[in-house]
């Protein structure tokens, strides 16, 4: 390229993001006040010219698939969580599937899961934690959460236990870390395999071992979405991250078809030896960029979204702190409604990074669940379940359900069916004002007032 045409792709490429400055502001940039009964979502992007500014900048490359995006945000995510590896892919769904299979491959050796092995989590939850593990043909094994933090009961954790056990694999629940010194330490005693979904606490800190650890990087691997409600966002997107590079380089071998090759996208011989080796009965020296060392998918991420994740990974630390201002402020505005709900607590040890308000209508109280949705959705506030309330009660559960197989239960589940009954959420995402908080109080706390006698 010569000097000149430099200087006008330069000049060219400087107008492009001047119109999308202007658009931005012109298009999205919010000026409206918000006034009683406007829509309150639950979550929802939250973003300013430089998301789009990014956006742009890829698709004038045009690059397309993964690229320097990819391993920018790669980079700087892993920096700011403190671990060695992050490994980004197209949706959280797929980080959890991503990580679980990892925990298949014969790489592992004995310590592999197989079919037929079992592995501990919770029913309280969104489904595709533990869809992996029935999927592959594991057995996933069921035990009860603990009311007001809505995560495993750790008490519950040895009775599930047998010599097939060979992971546990849970979700901190909407930003609320599980009890990760207990649940660490159970793994450690029994030589389990530990994934925290970490889909919706991206942020969260546990005290463990006496130090301040970001949820998602005490056990082997962690996962996180960035689907448009949650912490940050890249439309859709996920990452799988962990300090182990033997477990990193599985995680890429299934995301990138199961090659055997490690090399990024456009590089080639990274490992120095392409041509050199023997695998299987392949002739010696066969191309290890088509060497196949698992069955796997393709759930790459594109540099376009991980354009989008790298702006908002600089915005994440005041998403973080937005969130718990919120929460804060919509607790301390609940306090006259003990009677009739159960407010949500944060984990001992835990600085919560939260996904959600959780809130549980009280046996005694004197109206149900639906009522109190209904009105608060009536008004303009949108509510959501606590996603699946008891997994083993849908439809996806009714042939095994029928047969007797597939999957382990641990105890009742008696806080999972009142999740299942009585819980529903509202949000705390940083689109969200004191207005809109003052406003969500102000009408839950006027229909129990109400509903009291």
């Amino acid at each position: 390229m010569s000097i000149n045409d430099q200087i006008l792709e330069e000049e060219l490429h400087r107008q492009v993001i001047d119109a999308v400055v202007r658009y931005y502001e012109f298009k999205h940039k919010k000026t409206e006040q918000f006034k009683p009964g406007d829509r309150i979502s639950y979550g929802g992007r939250v973003f300013d010219e430089n998301e789009i500014i990014n956006l742009v900048d890829s698709a004038l490359e045009f690059w397309l698939t993964t690229g320097k995006y990819a391993e920018r945000f790669e980079r700087e995510f892993a920096d700011f969580f403190g671990v060695k590896y992050c490994s980004l892919t197209n949706s959280g769904s797929s980080a959890n599937l991503l990580a679980f299979m990892t925990l298949t491959s014969p790489k592992l050796g004995e310590r592999r899961i197989k079919k037929g092995d079992e592995v501990i989590t919770v029913a309280a939850g969104f489904p595709t934690t533990v869809a992996p593990v029935i999927q592959f043909g594991a057995i996933p094994v069921f035990v009860d959460v603990t009311l007001p933090t809505y995560n495993i009961d750790v008490a519950q954790m040895k009775a599930g236990l047998t010599d097939k056990t060979k992971a546990v694999m849970i979700a901190h629940t909407l930003g609320n870390p599980f009890n990760l010194q207990v649940v660490k330490d159970f793994c450690d005693q029994h030589r389990l395999w530990l994934i925290e979904d970490n889909c919706d606490a991206l942020g969260s800190k546990y005290l463990y071992n006496g130090e301040w650890k970001y949820t998602g990087t005490v056990g082997h691997l962690g996962t996180s979405s960035f689907y448009p409600p949650h912490h940050m966002t890249m439309g859709e997107g996920g990452a799988v991250y962990t300090n182990d590079i033997e477990l990193k380089r599985i995680v890429e071998s299934f995301r990138d078809w199961g090659r055997d090759c490690w090399c990024q996208s456009g590089h080639d011989n990274t490992c120095k030896h392409r041509f050199t080796q023997q695998f299987g009965e392949l002739p010696l020296g066969y191309d290890h960029k088509y060497v196949y060392s698992h069955f796997g998918y393709n759930l790459k991420v594109t540099d376009m979204q991980a354009a989008v994740g790298c702006a908002q990974l600089a915005k994440l630390p005041t998403f973080i702190e937005k969130r718990r201002q919120n929460w804060q402020l919509l607790r301390e505005g609940l306090n006259d409604v003990h009677d009739s709900l159960i407010l949500p607590e944060a984990t001992a040890n835990s600085k919560p990074s939260w996904f959600g308000f959780l809130v549980t209508v009280r046996e005694t109280a004197k109206f149900t669940r639906d009522e109190i949705v209904a009105h608060l959705e009536e008004n303009g506030i949108q509510t959501r379940m606590l996603f699946a309330g008891n997994l083993l009660k849908h439809p996806c559960f009714d042939e095994m359900r029928m047969n007797g197989t597939g999957y382990r239960v641990v105890s009742e589940l008696r806080n999972t069916d009142i999740i299942m009954n009585r819980t529903f959420w509202v949000g705390v995402y940083p689109g969200m004002n004191s207005d809109m908080i003052r406003y969500i109080q102000s009408v839950i706390n006027s229909f129990i007032k109400r509903n009291r006698t």
